[in-house]
């Protein structure tokens, strides 16, 4: 799988999960500096959106399009996870105005990032990505952008998830 990050090659820590594989627990950091797991939610679908810096458009973009378009549907919940420090991560959702939104920092231990293959080595930030576990935690669906600066395919998910 080649990822380039404007025009640019980049290196992922590892193959990337695929789907029909269980995701394996992983600890993220909330708003409040305390540590989450993937244990801890509940929901029958998560969709784990995962995006280079949530300050930047593109990443701003995924972030509300999918809180948007998923955000209202029972028994789903949409996790945004950067390596963003939970600080900027609480800024953003204030100033966006988005009070349902949960973001999530990998920024401490990379435990996600390195579980789930999607750290760029050249740069220590995450891939653009998305993967949707269903109840079990099997991924279901995933998409590793190739080229980090475009947005994923929103309607792929959104199918998904209204499929089951």
């Amino acid at each position: 799988m080649k990822i380039t990050m404007e025009g640019n090659p980049v290196t992922l820590n590892k193959k990337p999960l695929e789907t029909g594989e269980i995701a394996p627990d992983f600890t993220v950091i909330d708003n409040e500096m305390n540590p989450v797991r993937l244990r801890d939610f509940k929901e029958k679908i998560l969709v784990l959106s995962v995006v280079t810096s949530i300050d930047t458009g593109v990443c701003s973009t995924q972030t509300r399009t999918f809180n948007e378009k998923l955000g209202n549907i029972a028994g789903v919940k949409v996790l945004t996870i950067s390596n963003d420090l939970p600080f900027a991560q609480q800024r953003y959702c204030a100033t966006e105005g988005l009070r349902n939104a949960v973001t999530l920092s990998d920024y401490k231990d990379l435990d996600f990032a390195t579980k789930f293959g999607v750290l760029m080595q050249e740069n220590r930030l995450l891939a653009r990505s998305v993967f949707v576990l269903d109840q079990d935690r099997k991924i279901i669906h995933r998409e590793i952008v190739e080229e980090i600066s475009n947005e994923p395919n929103y309607e792929h998910v959104l199918d998904r998830i209204t499929s089951l």
